[in-house]
């Protein structure tokens, strides 16, 4: 049986593993899963998103990422990623940062079994140059056998487990990504399973009445947990917006180490689960008021 609570979908993951997160910036981010994990006091992860978002920005600050592989990122309209722009600073953060297309590459290198992509894009990009000093492993220079042309390749990203935040899925974690997916179905089929966080758990007759909208089939999933609002602060697209008011408090929060503890406190250490901070930050009253358009998704 996948379904499960989101307790013991977050225990199966562990120390030192390589997690792969669905989020951009404050849109689909994997919020309820980040809280979770520094609850269970997870240790020495690798987190790899391709654009840098809320929710690896908390795992980073709270000690529960040592290393991340990302292409830069941001809180959007609200800011830089202060927690991980502060380790990288302090040198506490192992961090490998490329271009978006070169993260996407190397997820689809890895979702096709490929020992390695080429890309033509990083040459001559001071990207490259960085990438030189922090994991020259990661990319390499080989001959094309037709041209005789030196070309760039990049090492494959094979994540542990992909963690995707999804809109609606069934018991066997076949999934729909309403609006934008990004990389995610490249995530998923890179990694060696993944963990799928759902706002709606339907029928399965539901899903093949639509088969052209799964975009993360069943068999790649470990893991399904049904959790409403499981993004929040952040937005899922034709389910809620994102939570301004809370997102400013979180920014405003991890500009420093003292302040990013109080905010754990109160939102992560101080609650049991995710039913309980959602009661601590307003409960139906407020996310109500962050629901959904239908005609406009937001």
């Amino acid at each position: 049986m996948k379904v499960c609570e989101l307790s013991e979908a977050v225990s199966s993951i562990p120390s030192g593993a390589h997690v792969a997160l669905s989020g951009f910036a404050i849109t689909r981010c994997a919020m309820a899963f980040a809280r979770e994990a520094i609850r269970q006091g997870l240790r020495g992860l690798t987190v790899s998103q391709c654009v840098g978002a809320m929710d690896a920005d908390l795992l980073v600050g709270a000690g529960v990422a040592d290393r991340l592989i990302y292409g830069g990122g941001s809180l959007d309209r609200f800011g830089r990623l202060a927690c991980i722009n502060r380790r990288i600073e302090d040198g506490t953060l192992k961090v490998e940062e490329h271009s978006s297309l070169s993260m996407v590459f190397r997820y689809l290198a890895g979702s096709l079994g490929l020992p390695f992509i080429p890309i033509r894009s990083l040459r001559g990009s001071d990207v490259l140059k960085r990438l030189a000093e922090t994991a020259p492993g990661d990319h390499a220079e080989v001959v094309d056998p037709f041209t005789g042309e030196r070309c760039l390749v990049l090492r494959p990203l094979v994540p542990d487990v992909a963690v995707v935040q999804v809109q609606v899925a069934d018991a066997e974690g076949n999934a729909w990504i309403y609006g934008p997916r990004w990389d995610n179905g490249e995530q998923v089929r890179s990694a060696e399973r993944a963990i799928v966080i759902t706002e709606r758990l339907v029928p399965t007759e539901v899903i093949r009445r639509h088969p052209e909208q799964t975009v993360i089939p069943g068999f790649r999933v470990s893991h399904v947990v049904q959790l409403p609002f499981g993004a929040h602060p952040t937005s899922v697209y034709r389910a809620y917006d994102y939570d301004a008011e809370e997102i400013r408090r979180y920014a405003e929060a991890a500009k420093t180490p003292a302040g990013l503890r109080a905010y754990l406190d109160a939102h992560v250490y101080g609650v049991r689960d995710h039913w309980e901070y959602l009661a601590r930050i307003g409960g139906a009253e407020r996310l109500n008021r962050l629901a959904a358009d239908p005609i406009l998704g937001y």
